[in-house]
């Protein structure tokens, strides 16, 4: 595994200092991208899967793992509500379709478990549908890891506290109000059938070839730095990042006469140095 560059530094709040995360998210969104040089090099197939409560810290996890990589081979999957016709379809059916191709990473800001969580707290699904999915799922994974799918499963642990504290900061933010909806404010009310929920889920799904890797996410810089550390750790990659690129010489203008400005229509340059602006 790789080490951090240099002991964590701690602001007085207990939280990482900007200044030493900043370095090491760097550092290691650098291993990242050489990560997915050797996935694509090796064909090989990664499956990322993030649960956890509202206000977990898993949307900027994901945010911070998939803004390095290329985007036509690391692939973001968050659905949303099933339609009429997915409904009818076999449970894991819509999931299934996000699957990764050779050399593609897919990252699952929730999944299937879905069905354990939401579904089963609102009651958005039956105890018969419940209980199968119990009862698929594992062996859902097992099929999938044995196709030669690498199944890693993240679940991130916020306490109640610092979960209010973000939805307080979410309800007073503007650009942050999308994120929480009426089934957030649900949850809270349900802390504790979430809670029962997740432990009869890891009861049946933490198994010894899937297992669940916990990921204490109060401090949301910690984890995400934890989170990227135990990724990279779980792969024996060697760096195939291909080496420096020299740029050709430019072809000769051979004539080429730029139209001019005035009959071109430009965004108004308002950000301008002062005298400058149009």
């Amino acid at each position: 595994m790789l080490e951090p560059h240099a002991p964590p530094v701690y602001n007085k709040r207990g939280k990482l200092k900007s200044k030493y995360y900043n370095r090491e998210l760097a550092r290691l969104q650098a291993e990242l991208v050489k990560l997915q040089y050797w996935i694509r090099h090796r064909d090989k197939r990664v499956v990322l899967v993030f649960e956890g409560r509202d206000a977990a810290g898993k949307g900027g996890t994901i945010k911070r793992l998939a803004e390095v990589l290329n985007p036509r081979y690391a692939h973001i999957v968050a659905l949303a509500v099933p339609t009429e016709r997915e409904r009818t379809q076999w449970y894991f059916q819509r999931y299934v379709a996000h699957l990764p191709a050779a050399g593609e990473i897919a990252m699952f800001d929730r999944s299937w478990y879905n069905r354990a969580g939401v579904e089963r707290v609102m009651g958005f699904c039956t105890d018969e549908e419940y209980d199968e999915f119990l009862r698929a799922c594992p062996r859902f994974e097992k099929l999938l890891i044995r196709d030669g799918i690498i199944l890693l499963k993240y679940w991130f642990s916020v306490s109640a506290e610092e979960q209010e504290r973000r939805f307080q900061s979410r309800i007073e933010s503007t650009v942050k109000r999308w994120k929480i909806s009426p089934m957030d404010l649900e949850s809270r009310a349900r802390w504790v059938e979430y809670s029962r929920a997740k432990d009869t889920m890891f009861e049946y799904t933490d198994t010894k070839i899937a297992p669940w890797y916990v990921v204490p996410s109060d401090d949301k810089k910690r984890a995400r730095l934890n989170v990227m550390q135990h990724l990279i750790s779980q792969f024996d990659y060697r760096d195939v990042v291909p080496g420096p690129i020299e740029l050709p010489p430019r072809a000769p203008t051979s004539g080429y006469v730029r139209s001019p400005e005035n009959e071109q229509t430009f965004v108004p340059d308002l950000y301008a140095p002062s005298g400058e602006a149009g």
